[in-house]
């Protein structure tokens, strides 16, 4: 097992945030954060298939043809996509009303094909499963943060950000803040190894 491998796998969701950096699953993102309830639901949807799909990738990317690799994934996604949906419908009636129409759009969003492509059908079965989560993870406290922002913009009255394009205005500048946040933090690991190096 290659520990940087694993490592690197681990710290995808929050280096390359799939919401802030990577740029993925926009609609689900806008769409669906004009509340906490709604974006938890959604984030934490995702997350599963993210994970589960990941994890069965990886596990038949040496026995599925690479002329069916596509079709294979979509199939893959779709039944994690389908018991997701089943578990709301029955338990969750109520997050089933605000965000069902949406639980089966999870099949084609573009971050869980993005990793089945990119990751888990090159990778181990353990670092796939790993970078599920933490893209996972990072989406959910994306859309979550988002939908918090949003939700309490609409609560003190400015409305606007709970329409589309005022959802647009407050993910820039969160992708904006966060992205600088992120460059300093790259500049000061790479301070850090220049001065182990030299120490060396």
């Amino acid at each position: 097992m290659d520990a940087g491998k694993l490592k690197s796998a681990a710290l995808s969701g929050i280096l390359n945030n799939p919401v802030f950096v990577l740029v993925l699953g926009m609609c689900p993102t806008i769409s669906q954060s004009t509340s906490v309830t709604n974006a938890l639901g959604l984030g934490l949807a995702t997350a599963f298939v993210l994970v589960f799909s990941n994890l069965f990738i990886s596990l038949l990317r040496k026995v599925i043809p690479d002329k069916v690799r596509l079709p294979a994934y979509i199939v893959i996604i779709a039944t994690f996509v389908t018991l997701v949906q089943m578990f709301i419908t029955s338990f969750l009636p109520s997050l089933n009303d605000s965000i069902g129409a949406f639980i089966p759009l999870i099949v084609v969003n573009c971050i869980i094909l993005g990793r089945a492509e990119a990751f888990a059908s090159k990778n181990d079965v353990l670092s796939a499963t790993v970078d599920g989560l933490s893209m996972g993870l990072g989406f959910v406290l994306s859309i979550v943060l988002l939908g918090a922002i949003r939700q309490a913009l609409g609560a003190a009255g400015l409305t606007v950000f709970t329409k589309t394009a005022g959802g647009f205005i407050v993910l820039g500048f969160m992708m904006a803040l966060f992205n600088a946040l992120l460059g300093r933090y790259k500049e000061y690991r790479n301070g850090k190894l220049r001065a182990l190096k030299r120490e060396a």
